[in-house]
C-alpha cells in the first residue's frame, strides 16, 4: 500500500445527512422509495461494469477553439451520442454529453451557472487510430481519449489524475416511441413488411448471382457463407427480441410506488456516468461514519420533507448539491455534477481491492498500444495504489460535467464560485442573534419575548414568526386577531434596532377569497397536473396550489408581493423565511410533487425538481432587492437549496432533534454545506423536536455561537426555552455565548466579504488551511473560522475536558480567552466546565472586535473596534486579518 501521507480522502457534498438515534422515533422509511424501488434507479445498477458498449468515433472529431467535438456509437442500439469536451478558464474541464439527434430536446439545466465559462484553445499533441492526446491551456494538464471502449484521463505532467468510463458505466437512455402505442404498431408493422420484402428480393438476387458464377466455383465457395447469413439474421432477430423485452422491461414507462403512479410520457430517459479516481482510499461524507462504498443504497440527492430524519443515512433530504471532492496532499480535486438528479438522483461510489487494485492493473494492459498505453508507460504509482470509482445516476437529462482541477483547496473554492457564483454578502443583523419558535403566540407574546432580552441583558437581534401568525396559513397575510397590528409591533422592534422575519411557504390556499391564489390562478401561475389543470395537494392550509416558480414571469409577480405596498403591514425591518420549498406536499409521493407534473415549457417535474426551493428563494430575495429600488441586502433563509442557492441567502439544516448527536453533527453539516459553496448555514439551537436539558442547551448555544448562523428554534409541542427559563447560572452561561458571537461580529462580518469575494468557505475543515497535515483530514469535530480562529465546541454530555488538535509546525496559537501561547503541531488537552468554549487565535493574525456589546448589532454601529494582534514566531501578522 501507499504510505499514509500519499493517500487521497475525500469528501462527497450532496445533502444534509442526519442520524437515527435508537431512544427516538425516526423517520417512516416505507414513505420513501430506495434504489430498487426506483426503476431507472434499479436498471442503472443492473449494469455490468466493463462491458462499455460506447465507441468513440475519431473519424468525427472536429476541434474548434471553444471545444472538441466527436461522436460516441452505442454498439448494441446504433443510437449516436455527441461528445463535447472543453478547457475552461481557472484550470477546468468541461464534458457534455447529449444525444445527436433526439427525438425532443432533453432538459438542461438553467439559471445555476452564474455566466457561461470561458473556454481555452485546445491542441491535439499525437493521434493513432485508437487515440488521440489533447493539451490544455497549461502545458502540463492533457486530456488522453481513447476509442473503444470509450474512455477519458486526466493527466498532469506523470500522474493519472482522473478517468472517465473507465469502469464502463456510461449508460445514456435515448428517447423513442413507446411500441405499443398505435403510431408505433402501425410503423412497426410496416417496417416488418418491408423488410421481409426486401429480404425475399435479396435472397432472389443472391441465388441467380450464384446460380451465374458456374458449377467450376462451386468448390472454393465457403460452405459456411450461407450459414453465416443465417446466423446474422438470426443475431439480429435475438438483438430485436432483447430491445423489445427491454422496451417493456417493468418501470419504463409507468411506475407505481404505493398508491402513486408516475406517467413517464417520455419513457426511459436516465443517463450515469463514472469516474474513477485513482490514489483515493477513503469515501466520507459530512460525517465519518457514513461509507459511500458499494454496499447497500447509494447517496440520494433528491429534495424531500423527511419528517425526524435519520443521521449517518444516504436517504434523501431538503437540498442537494452534486459537488465532490478529493484531496490529498499533492493535490485537490472536484467534480461537479450539473444534473438535478430529480426522483430522484443518486450517486454511489465503489471501493476496495475487488474495484481499486485489478482496474489499476487492466489499465496497463487495456490500452499499451495506444497513446493513453504510452503515456501510462512512465505514469507515476503502482498497481497496489488504492482507487475509488464514483457514479453519478439521474433519471433525465444530459450529461453535464465540470471537472476542477485545483491543486489547492482555495483553488477548487475558486473554480467552483466562478461557475455557481459566491456567497450572498449578508446584511450585519443576519450575523447576530435570532430568536425563533413555532410559533409566538400573538403581538403580546413578541413583545414580552422582546422585552426578555433586554431584562436578561442578552443580546438579540431577530425575532421570528411561523406559520401560526397568518390568516389561516394564508401567507402575506397576519391572523386579525393575534396580529391585528403587524406594522406597530414591527415599530416596536425597530425602536430597539431589531427586526423580525415571517415565514411565507411557496403552498397558496386553494380559496376564491384569498388574494394570492385569485391572481396566481388568474395568471396560470400555478404548476399543473400531467392532464393540465392545476396541480393541488395537501399542506399546512389544506388544499394549497403550487406556483411554478421556474417561470420567470411568476417570479417577477411574486418577487412584487414583498412590496410594502402589497404585503399589507410589511416594513423595512421585516424578511423571510421560506420553509417547505422543496416543495413539501403532504399527501404526494415521497411527501412531494408528482414527477409527471407539468411546469414551464413542458418540462416534467422529474426533469428540474431539485430547482423548485433554488427559484423560491432566488424570487423571495429578489422581491426584498425590489422593494428598496435595489438599495437593500435582502435576508432570506431556505430549506432546500441546490448548487447556487449561496448567492440568495441562508440554510438551515432542518429540523433536528434535542439531542447530543445531533449537536455532534451540526459541525460535519455545517462544513459540508461551506464547502459547496453556502457558506451562511447554521443549526436549530437546542434542536427543534423534543426538549433539551439545561447542560444540551448551554452547549448547543456555545456552539451555535460560533457557526455561520446562529438561531435557536424550537417545536410546537415543546416547552418554551428562551434563553432565561433555566435559572440564574444557566441563563449566565448562555448570555456569555451570545456576548461572545456579537463582540466578533466585525470578525464575522470581514468573513463573509471574503466569502462574497473568493468564493473560500467561512467555517472550514482544518486540511482546508493545512493540506499537507494528513492528521487534519479526518477530524470534524473542531474547525476553522477562516485562517484565523481554530473552535473546538464541547459537546458530550458531561465532558471534563476536550483534546484539540492544533496543526501548523512551528505554529503558535493563542487561547482566546486566557491568552495561554501553545506551540504546534500538537493535540492539547484542554480541561472544561461548563462555561468553556475552546478558541484559539492563529499566530500571524489579527482580530477585529467589539467589545462594547449592546442588545443588537445596530446598537454598536458607532461603537469603538479594538484590535487583537496575534504574533507568529517571525513576529509578524501576515497578511491575515
Amino acid at each position: 500500500m501507499a504510505p499514509v501521507s500519499e493517500r487521497l480522502r475525500w469528501l462527497f457534498l450532496a445533502w444534509i445527512i442526519s442520524m437515527c438515534i435508537t431512544t427516538t422515533q425516526c423517520v417512516d422509511r416505507s414513505n420513501f422509495k430506495t434504489c430498487n424501488q426506483s426503476a431507472f434507479c434499479k436498471r442503472q445498477r443492473s449494469v455490468t461494469p466493463g462491458n462499455s458498449p460506447y465507441r468513440a468515433l475519431l473519424d468525427t472529431l472536429e476541434l474548434n477553439e471553444n471545444s472538441m467535438k466527436l461522436q460516441l456509437l452505442n454498439k448494441v442500439n446504433k443510437v449516436p451520442l455527441l461528445l463535447e469536451v472543453s478547457g475552461l478558464e481557472g484550470n477546468m474541464v468541461r464534458l457534455r454529453i447529449n444525444e445527436l439527434k433526439p427525438l425532443k430536446p432533453r432538459y438542461e439545466v438553467p439559471d445555476v451557472l452564474v455566466k457561461e465559462p470561458r473556454t481555452v484553445p485546445l491542441a491535439v499533441v499525437s493521434r493513432d487510430e485508437g487515440s488521440v492526446e489533447v493539451s490544455l491551456s497549461s502545458p502540463d494538464h492533457r486530456l488522453v481519449l481513447t476509442a473503444e471502449p470509450f474512455r477519458l484521463d486526466v493527466l498532469a505532467g506523470r500522474e493519472l489524475l482522473l478517468s472517465v468510463n473507465s469502469r464502463g458505466l456510461l449508460v445514456f437512455e435515448h428517447l423513442r416511441q413507446r411500441k405499443d402505442t398505435f403510431t408505433a404498431k402501425v410503423s412497426s408493422a410496416v417496417g416488418s413488411m418491408w423488410d421481409t420484402i426486401r429480404n425475399v428480393f435479396s435472397s432472389a438476387s443472391k441465388k441467380e448471382e450464384s446460380s451465374e458464377e458456374g458449377e467450376e466455383k462451386a468448390d472454393d465457395t465457403d460452405p459456411t457463407a450461407e450459414q453465416t447469413d443465417d446466423n446474422k439474421a438470426e443475431d439480429g432477430e435475438a438483438e430485436k427480441v432483447k430491445e423489445e423485452e427491454e422496451e417493456n422491461e417493468e418501470g419504463m414507462w409507468e411506475e407505481t410506488f404505493k398508491t402513486h403512479t408516475d406517467s413517464k410520457p417520455n419513457g426511459p430517459t436516465s443517463i450515469s456516468l463514472d469516474f474513477s479516481l485513482p490514489g483515493v482510499e477513503n469515501c466520507l461524507t459530512r460525517a465519518p461514519a457514513v461509507s459511500l462504498c458499494s454496499s447497500g443504497d447509494p447517496y440520494r440527492l433528491f429534495n424531500l420533507d423527511v419528517f425526524q430524519y435519520e443521521l449517518h443515512n444516504p436517504m434523501a433530504l431538503y437540498g442537494a448539491v452534486p459537488l465532490l471532492l478529493a484531496h490529498s496532499p499533492r493535490r485537490t480535486l472536484g467534480i461537479f455534477w450539473l444534473k438535478l438528479p430529480s426522483e430522484p438522483g443518486w450517486a454511489e461510489t465503489w471501493q476496495g481491492e475487488e474495484f481499486g487494485n485489478s482496474h489499476q492493473l487492466l489499465l496497463h494492459s487495456w490500452f499499451n498500444e495506444t497513446v493513453l498505453g504510452k503515456v501510462l508507460d512512465y505514469v507515476q504509482g503502482s498497481s497496489e495504489e488504492p482507487q475509488t470509482d464514483v457514479r453519478w445516476i439521474s433519471e433525465s437529462g444530459i450529461i453535464d460535467a465540470f471537472i476542477l482541477l485545483g491543486p489547492k483547496p482555495t483553488d477548487i473554492f475558486h473554480q467552483y464560485a466562478s461557475l455557481t457564483g459566491t456567497q450572498a454578502f449578508p446584511p450585519l443583523f443576519s450575523l447576530a442573534y435570532h430568536q425563533c419558535r413555532w410559533n409566538y403566540n400573538d403581538e403580546e407574546d413578541v413583545r414580552s419575548v422582546d422585552s426578555g432580552f433586554d431584562l436578561h441583558d442578552i443580546p438579540c437581534d431577530v425575532i421570528w414568526l411561523d406559520i401560526e401568525h397568518t390568516d389561516g396559513k394564508r401567507y402575506f397575510t397576519w391572523d386579525p386577531n393575534k396580529f391585528p397590528s403587524p406594522r406597530d409591533m414591527l415599530q416596536g422592534l425597530q425602536s430597539k434596532k431589531r427586526k423580525m422575519v415571517t415565514i411565507v411557504d411557496p403552498h397558496i390556499k386553494v380559496d376564491s377569497d384569498y388574494k394570492i391564489h385569485k391572481e396566481v390562478r388568474s395568471h396560470g401561475y400555478y404548476t399543473k397536473t400531467k392532464d393540465g389543470s392545476d396541480y393541488e395537494g395537501w399542506c399546512w392550509p389544506g388544499t394549497a396550489g403550487y406556483p411554478d416558480f421556474t417561470d420567470p414571469e411568476m417570479r417577477s409577480w411574486w418577487a412584487s408581493m414583498f412590496s410594502y405596498d402589497q404585503y399589507e403591514g410589511s416594513t423595512e425591518n421585516l424578511y423571510i423565511w421560506n420553509d417547505m420549498n422543496e416543495p413539501s406536499v403532504f399527501n404526494g409521493p415521497e411527501v412531494t410533487m408528482h414527477k409527471d407534473a407539468v411546469h414551464k415549457g413542458g418540462w416534467e417535474n422529474r426533469d428540474l425538481h431539485n430547482l423548485y426551493g433554488f427559484y423560491v428563494q432566488m424570487a423571495t430575495a429578489e422581491g426584498q432587492v425590489h422593494r428598496s429600488g435595489g438599495t437593500e441586502r435582502p435576508f432570506v433563509l431556505t430549506r432546500a437549496f441546490f448548487a447556487g442557492s449561496q448567492r440568495y441567502g441562508a440554510v438551515w439544516t432542518g429540523d433536528n432533534a434535542a439531542e447530543w448527536d445531533h449537536l455532534r453533527i451540526s459541525i460535519p453539516m455545517c462544513m459540508s454545506l461551506g464547502l459547496a459553496g453556502i457558506s451562511f448555514a447554521g443549526a436549530d439551537v437546542g434542536g427543534f423536536f423534543k426538549s433539551p436539558d439545561p447542560s444540551l442547551l448551554v452547549r448547543w448555544f456555545q456552539t451555535g455561537a460560533y457557526q455561520p448562523f446562529f438561531r435557536s428554534h424550537a417545536h410546537l409541542d415543546t416547552p418554551r426555552r428562551e434563553p432565561w427559563l433555566f435559572g440564574d447560572e444557566n441563563t449566565r452561561l448562555i448570555r456569555e455565548a451570545v456576548r461572545q458571537r456579537y463582540a466578533l461580529l466585525p470578525f464575522w462580518y470581514t468573513l463573509f466579504y471574503q466569502a462574497y469575494r473568493t468564493g473560500e468557505p467561512v467555517m472550514r475543515p482544518l486540511w482546508v488551511e493545512y493540506p499537507t497535515d494528513v492528521s487534519t483530514f479526518a477530524i470534524d469535530d473542531e474547525y476553522m473560522l477562516g485562517g484565523a480562529l481554530l473552535v473546538h465546541p464541547v459537546t458530550e454530555e458531561g465532558a471534563r475536558g476536550v483534546t484539540a488538535y492544533l496543526p501548523g509546525k512551528g505554529e503558535v496559537w493563542y487561547d482566546v480567552h486566557t491568552y495561554q501561547k501553545h506551540i504546534a503541531p500538537q493535540n492539547l488537552y484542554i480541561p472544561v466546565t461548563m462555561s468553556s468554549i475552546p478558541v484559539f487565535q492563529r499566530g500571524g493574525t489579527i482580530i477585529p472586535r467589539k467589545d462594547r456589546v449592546r442588545r443588537s448589532s445596530e446598537c454598536m454601529a458607532g461603537d469603538p473596534y479594538t484590535l487583537y494582534v496575534a504574533l507568529s514566531p517571525q513576529v509578524h501578522t501576515g497578511d491575515r486579518v
